[in-house]
């Protein structure tokens, strides 16, 4: 491209109207370099506390196998990337100077000869999202941990999955994954994530239960150290400890460590070990046998059942079965299809358990209700149906 002149640009100016008065003095002539191919580049718009991450020197992570939307992560969130197209094109220009640059800088008041080194038609758009957590637990259900003693844990040909698989696996930020796996009570056995078989865990609780009883121990206090000693000859040491983290809360007094159990969550194991050898059970009848089969000076309630059970008010009597939260979809309107599958009308109260977790950022169940059901009044209490037929 010919270098313009001074005069050339004013004279531009002058046709196209325009008071140079107006305009800084500086002028960038730009031209084509020779690389100056489209695609090559590729723009990613970040939000300030993303640009900061960067700028600290910590690292963006895009994370999805083939058959997945891929998200970024950083160290703590994630965000779902789509594609923004414009109706300008962008322009890459290295070394421009913005007009602030160029205000302060009164001597680079003349021409400025740039070379255009690519340009784009589109950029990458950034959304936080919730982290897609859920492949993290079918993942380690495919091998659950049965106990040392397993033989099927020596002939297993599932894979197991260290903290770094499970970054390369799941579409979720470092943190995110590391909390989801205190959610699920994952813990780790020889350098790899397990979740322990549901009999397993149970036989544990047993054990630490009954040994609660019998030293008459109040569940706020319980000392790991005479539970490592009494039961460390039924079950490796590092199990008993593991159940007493996910079933208590660990404090420590006068230099001993103690554990205050979780009765809400005990009580909710129990429920989960009697319901899931029935397809319905008499509900009558299953609290009175939850009340006798918790340890003692437990009390049970319904609600700690939120998010793993259903009372079914409607059939007579009335009866109570599994339904675990964990084993519906993850997408919103899969989620809403396969509830309404279920049943045919909720009540706010019974439904919000069941969709709570899909609640993004600042949004509420209303809100998610609002947009994927409808309401209607029965009987004088509001009901929400499906927005469309279920197949």
């Amino acid at each position: 491209a010919a270098m313009r002149s001074r005069a050339e640009v004013d004279a531009t100016l002058q046709t196209a109207k325009l008071n140079p008065a107006e305009l800084l003095p500086a002028v960038h002539c730009l031209s084509f370099g020779p690389q100056a191919g489209g695609g090559e580049c590729c723009l990613l718009q970040l939000e300030p506390g993303l640009c900061a991450e960067l700028e600290a020197g910590r690292s963006l992570v895009i994370r999805g196998e083939k058959d997945e939307h891929a998200v970024l992560c950083s160290k703590d969130k994630t965000y779902e990337m789509k594609i923004a197209d414009t109706s300008n094109m962008l322009l890459f220009v290295p070394g421009c100077k913005t007009p602030e640059e160029l205000n302060a800088d009164q001597a680079s008041c003349n021409i400025i000869h740039s070379q255009i080194a690519g340009f784009s038609k589109n950029y990458w758009e950034l959304r936080r999202c919730r982290p897609k957590l859920k492949k993290l637990r079918k993942l380690l259900m495919e091998d659950p941990y049965e106990g040392p003693d397993s033989q099927k844990d020596q002939t297993s040909t599932f894979s197991k999955y260290t903290t770094e698989d499970l970054l390369s696996l799941i579409q979720a930020s470092e943190e995110e994954i590391l909390h989801q796996l205190q959610v699920i009570d994952a813990c780790k056995i020889e350098g790899y994530w397990r979740i322990l078989d549901f009999d397993y865990e149970m036989k544990l609780l047993n054990h630490v239960t009954q040994l609660i009883d019998s030293e008459s121990w109040p569940l706020s206090k319980v000392p790991l150290c005479a539970c490592l000693e009494e039961l460390g000859s039924l079950e490796p040491r590092e199990m008993i400890e593991h159940i007493l983290l996910s079933y208590g809360r660990k404090h420590v007094d006068d230099g001993e460590v103690f554990f205050e159990m979780h009765e809400d969550k005990i009580c909710r194991a129990i429920a989960q070990m009697l319901l899931q050898n029935a397809i319905k059970f008499n509900l009558s009848e299953f609290e009175e046998v939850w009340q006798q089969s918790v340890p003692e000076g437990m009390t049970t309630r319904l609600d700690q059942l939120q998010g793993l059970a259903l009372v079914d008010k409607s059939s007579r009597p009335e009866t109570i079965f599994l339904l675990k939260v964990e084993d519906l979809p993850e997408d919103n309107q899969e989620r809403f299809n396969s509830l309404f599958g279920i049943r045919e009308k909720w009540t706010e109260v019974d439904i919000t358990p069941y969709i709570q977790d899909l609640c993004a950022e600042k949004q509420t169940v209303g809100a998610l209700l609002t947009k994927y059901a409808r309401s209607s009044m029965l009987n004088g209490v509001k009901v929400y149906n499906s927005r469309r037929p279920i197949s």
